[in-house]
C-alpha cells in the first residue's frame, strides 16, 4: 500500500467513523442534549456515509470501504425506527380521513402557493402552524372549502403567528388551551369514522437553539391536554422540531402512547431535495387509528414541506 493510499484510507476511515457516531448516538438511548442533537441528523448522515463508502470502493480503498460498510449498517439501524413505524391494520371498508399539516413559516407571504398546495392535497382536515399576517388576513380566500375553523394567536404586524385547524367536517368543540408554554390548537372534529381529537402542535426548537428543557416540558403539557380532552382517537400534527426516533419522539411515543407516521422523505429544509432532509414535521396518532398513506405536499413557500396523511379505523389488537 502506497503512502498516499494509506493516508487516503486513514482520512476516509476517520470521516466515516465520525459519521457513524451520529448513529451510535441515536442507538445509545442516551437522552442528554449533546447526544440528542446528533440523533436528529441520522438520515442525511446515512446518505453522506453511503456516498463516501461508494467513493472508497471506486478508488479501491478497501480498509476504508469496510469501515464505511459498518458505518452504513449502524446508521441504517438508527434511522429504521423513524422510516418504518407500524401503520396499524385498517378495518375493512371504512371511510378514509385525509389530513394536511404544514408549517407555513411566519414571514411567508406567498398565499397563492399555500392555496395551490392545499387545493392539490384535497384534504378533509388542515393543521397549519406559523400562519403569518399575510395568510391570516385572507383566510376566506386561502380556505374557501374549510368553513369550520379553530385558531389560536393574534395575527398582527410583526412576527407573531397563528395556528389553525380547519375542516370540511363539523367541529364539535374547541379543546381548551392552557398557560403551559405549549403552542398548540385543539379541536374535536366529527369525521365519517367518528369524532377525532386533532391537535396542531408547534414545539420550540431543540438545544442549542433554545433552552434545553423546552421541548420536554411542552410534550408533558401536550400529555395533560390530551388527558383533559374527550375520549376519542387523537391525531397530533405539526412542527415538532424533532425526528421521531430522537429524545422527544421517544417521549411522545412512550408517555403519550402516540405512533408516528413514517419519516421519509424529509420535510426540512425545503431548499434541499426531500430525500436528503430530516422529518421534524410529524403526524402522530393513537393506535385506534390506522395510517393508510403518508406523502409530502406541494410547496407552500415555506422552509418546511407539508405532509399529507390518510387515516381510518384500526382493528383492535
Amino acid at each position: 500500500m502506497t503512502l498516499i493510499k494509506l493516508a487516503a484510507n486513514v482520512t476516509a476511515s476517520a470521516l466515516l467513523l465520525g459519521l457513524a457516531a451520529f448513529g451510535v448516538a441515536a442507538l445509545s438511548g442516551i437522552g442528554h442534549r449533546w447526544v440528542d442533537i446528533l440523533a436528529q441528523f441520522t438520515s442525511p448522515v446515512l446518505l453522506a456515509a453511503v456516498g463516501v463508502t461508494v467513493a472508497c470502493l471506486l478508488f479501491r480503498l478497501w480498509p476504508a470501504s469496510i469501515v464505511g460498510g459498518l458505518a452504513c449498517v449502524v446508521l441504517a439501524l438508527s434511522v429504521w425506527p423513524q422510516w418504518t413505524p407500524t401503520k396499524g391494520v385498517p378495518v375493512p371498508d371504512q371511510p378514509i380521513v385525509r389530513v394536511y399539516s404544514a408549517n407555513l413559516y411566519v414571514f411567508n407571504t406567498d398565499v397563492a402557493a399555500m392555496r395551490r398546495s392545499i387545493a392539490a392535497a384535497d384534504a378533509d382536515i388542515l393543521v397549519l402552524v406559523e400562519l403569518g399576517q399575510a395568510p391570516a388576513s385572507r383566510l376566506d380566500q386561502l380556505l374557501p372549502d374549510y368553513p369550520h375553523r379553530v385558531l389560536i394567536g393574534q395575527a398582527r404586524a410583526g412576527d407573531h403567528a397563528r395556528s389553525i385547524i380547519a375542516s370540511r367536517y363539523p367541529i364539535l368543540q374547541r379543546l381548551p388551551e392552557r398557560p403551559d408554554g405549549l403552542s398548540a390548537v385543539g379541536a374535536t372534529v366529527q369525521t365519517p369514522i367518528g369524532p377525532i381529537n386533532v391537535f396542531g402542535v408547534h414545539l420550540t426548537r431543540p438545544w442549542p437553539y433554545q433552552y434545553q428543557w423546552g421541548q420536554i416540558s411542552q410534550v408533558m403539557a401536550l400529555s395533560e391536554r390530551m388527558k383533559a380532552a374527550p375520549d376519542h382517537p387523537v391525531i397530533a400534527a405539526g412542527d415538532f422540531n424533532s425526528v421521531s426516533s430522537a429524545r422527544i419522539g421517544k417521549q411522545i411515543q412512550s408517555d403519550l402512547g402516540l405512533v408516528p407516521a413514517p419519516g421519509w422523505p424529509g420535510t426540512w429544509p425545503s431548499q434541499i431535495p426531500a430525500f436528503a432532509g430530516i422529518t421534524i414535521d410529524q403526524v402522530y396518532r393513537t393506535p385506534d387509528l390506522a395510517l393508510i398513506t403518508r406523502r409530502l405536499g406541494e410547496p407552500t413557500g415555506s422552509d418546511h414541506r407539508p405532509v399529507v396523511t390518510e387515516f381510518t379505523r384500526a382493528q383492535s389488537r
